[in-house]
C-alpha cells in the first residue's frame, strides 16, 4: 500500500519512500526541559509516537530520534527562581516528561540526545559554518548571516525581503542583520559555560537539533516532525545550518497544528495552558491519547473538558469490546471447534473486519488520517459487539473467527493507535491471582524444607476447600482449578 505525506517543505502530499528499502529514520523536536509538559507539547508526542506505530504497522523498522533541550534561557532562569542548578532542574524535568509520556503510552524513542552532551559537535558545526562564509562572531557570540543563504525560508513560505520588513526594531546590536540568529550566546555571569574558539559560552537554540539530527541519522533523512509553531523560526533556521554546509536534512517535514482554547492558540503568554500531569489527574490516559488523535494532525484542535468526557466515553465502549472479547476468548478453546466448518454469517462477519482493517490502514496511509481511521476503529467494535450478542450468543463455534476479530482490534486499537496501556480488568485479576498463587506455594515450600509439614498440609487443603489443586511434580509445585479435572 503506497503512504503519502503532506510535506511542509513542498506544500503537498507526497508518496513516501524512505531512503532505506524497508526503514525509516525519523527526528522530532523535544522539549525544553523547565517545566512539566502541557498539553500543546504532549499532541506532537502522541501524534509521531503514532506515526512510528503505523509505519512499523507496515513492515518499516523505525530508528526514531528526540532530543531533550537540557540547556537554554528558560532552563536558566527557572533554575535561579527556585535556587537550583540549571542541570538538576533538567534533570528533574526529563524525569517528569517521561512519567507523562509513559502514562499517555508513548513508547520510548530509539534515542534521545541531550545538548550538553554534544557541545564538541556542536562548537565543530559552528566552527565550520564561520569558516565557510554563513556565519560571524561579535563579542563572544556567534550568529548566523541569514543574507549569506538566498534560500532562507523555503520551509515557512516566507521571503527575506518581507520577514527583514517586519522584524522587530529592538534586535541585538551585535547583529549585522535583524534576522539573524545566535550560535553560540557569551558566558553571562553565573550562567553556565563551556570553553569555545569564541571564548566561553553556550549554544543557541537551532544550532542543536541540526547538529543532533545530521550526527545520528546523516544527511537526507526520511522525516522531521514537530508542532507547527516551529516551522518558522526553529526548523527553517536548522535547514539553512544544515544546507549551508552541503548536509540537507529531512526530506519529509511533517508539523501538527496547534492545540486551541476557545479558538485560541494554547500558550503560556495568554496563560491558556493545560498540563498533562493535571489533565490525568481527571481524566484516563487512553482517553486524552482517544481525543489527541481525534482530529487530523494537521489540523487545529480545540480543547474543552466536554471533549475529554466524550472521548472517556468513546473509550469506555471500545474497552467494553476488548473486554467481551478476552471474556468470550478466555472461556471457549478453539480446540473444541477443531474440523467444523465456518457457516455465511461467520464468512460475512470474517469478510467485514478483514474490509474495516484495510480501510483503517488506508486512512493512515492517506497523510496519516487518525480520525478516520478511529472512525473504522468504531466501526469494528460496533461488528464485533452484534456478531458477539446476536442469536446463539457466545458458542465454541464463534470463537476461531472472534479471534481473527480480536487480532484486528488489538493491532488497530492498541498497536498502532495506542489506546489501550491498561489491562482490562480480567488480565488484571489474573495476574493478581497467579502472583498470589506464587507467593504461597513459596511459603508452603519453605515450609516443607523446614519439615513443617503442618503449615504444608495445611495451605494445600486450604486450597482445596476454595477449589485450587495443589501438584508437586519434580519441576516444582503446580496449581489448577479443580474444575479444570
Amino acid at each position: 500500500m503506497q503512504i503519502t505525506f503532506y510535506n511542509t517543505l513542498s506544500g503537498r502530499k507526497e508518496e513516501f519512500h524512505p531512503a532505506e528499502p524497508g526503514r525509516v529514520k525519523m527526528y522530532v523536536c523535544g522539549p525544553t526541559v523547565y517545566n512539566y509538559i502541557h498539553l500543546g507539547n504532549a499532541r506532537p508526542l502522541v501524534v509521531f509516537d503514532t506515526l512510528r506505530r503505523f509505519l512499523e504497522y507496515c513492515g518499516y523498522e523505525v530508528f526514531y530520534v528526540q532530543n531533550f533541550t537540557d540547556i537554554d534561557d528558560k532552563i536558566i532562569k527557572k533554575a535561579r527562581e527556585e535556587g537550583r542548578r540549571p542541570d538538576e532542574l533538567a534533570e528533574f524535568y526529563i524525569r517528569e516528561f517521561f512519567r507523562d509520556a509513559d502514562a499517555l503510552h508513548v513508547r520510548r524513542a530509539s534515542l534521545y540526545p541531550r545538548v550538553t552532551q554534544h557541545i564538541p559537535e556542536i562548537i565543530q558545526t559552528i566552527s565550520d559554518l564561520v569558516k565557510e562564509g554563513y556565519a560571524y562572531v561579535r563579542g563572544g557570540d556567534v550568529f548566523f548571516n541569514v543574507a549569506k543563504f538566498p534560500a532562507y525560508g523555503k520551509l515557512s513560505g516566507r521571503k527575506i525581503e518581507e520577514l527583514q520588513a517586519g522584524a522587530r526594531v529592538e534586535v541585538d546590536v551585535h547583529k549585522l542583520n535583524p534576522l539573524d540568529f545566535a550560535l553560540w550566546k557569551a558566558a553571562q555571569p553565573g550562567e553556565p559555560s563551556w570553553p569555545s574558539p569564541w571564548g566561553p559560552g553556550r549554544p543557541g537554540w537551532h544550532i542543536e537539533c541540526s547538529t543532533m539530527a545530521l550526527k545520528y541519522l546523516g544527511p537526507d533523512f526520511d522525516i522531521h516532525g514537530g508542532g507547527g509553531d516551529l516551522i518558522f523560526p526553529h526548523h527553517e533556521n536548522e535547514i539553512a545550518q544544515a544546507e549551508a554546509l552541503g548536509k540537507p536534512l529531512a526530506r519529509y517535514w511533517l508539523h501538527n497544528g496547534f492545540i486551541t482554547v476557545d479558538q485560541e492558540k494554547m500558550s503560556k503568554s495568554v496563560g491558556n495552558i493545560f498540563l498533562v500531569r493535571e489533565i490525568l489527574s481527571r481524566f484516563r490516559p487512553g482517553a486524552v491519547r482517544l481525543f489527541l488523535l481525534s482530529t487530523h494532525y494537521r489540523s487545529p484542535l480545540d480543547y474543552s473538558p466536554e471533549r475529554l468526557q466524550e472521548a472517556e466515553r468513546a473509550l469506555e465502549r471500545l474497552e467494553n469490546t476488548r473486554r467481551f472479547l478476552a471474556e468470550a476468548l478466555g472461556g471457549l478453546p478453539p480446540a473444541e471447534v477443531a474440523g467444523r466448518g465456518r457457516d455465511d454469517a461467520q464468512n460475512a462477519f470474517l469478510e467485514r473486519v478483514g474490509e474495516l482493517e484495510r480501510s483503517f490502514k488506508a486512512a493512515l496511509a492517506d497523510d496519516f488520517n487518525t480520525a478516520l481511521g478511529l472512525a473504522y476503529l468504531y466501526d469494528l467494535s460496533r461488528e464485533i459487539n452484534i456478531f458477539l450478542h446476536r442469536e446463539g450468543g457466545v458458542c465454541p463455534e464463534k470463537v476461531p473467527v472472534l479471534a481473527a476479530a480480536a487480532q484486528a482490534f488489538k493491532i488497530m486499537g492498541e498497536e498502532v493507535l495506542g489506546l489501550f496501556g491498561e489491562k482490562v480488568k480480567e488480565e488484571v485479576r489474573n495476574e493478581l491471582i497467579e502472583g498470589l498463587m506464587a507467593i504461597l506455594i513459596d511459603i508452603r515450600r519453605e515450609a516443607r524444607q523446614r519439615k513443617d509439614w503442618t503449615t504444608a498440609d495445611a495451605i494445600r487443603a486450604r486450597l482445596k476447600e476454595l477449589g485450587i489443586i495443589l501438584e508437586d511434580t519434580p519441576q516444582g509445585t503446580r496449581w489448577k482449578l479443580a474444575s479444570d479435572g
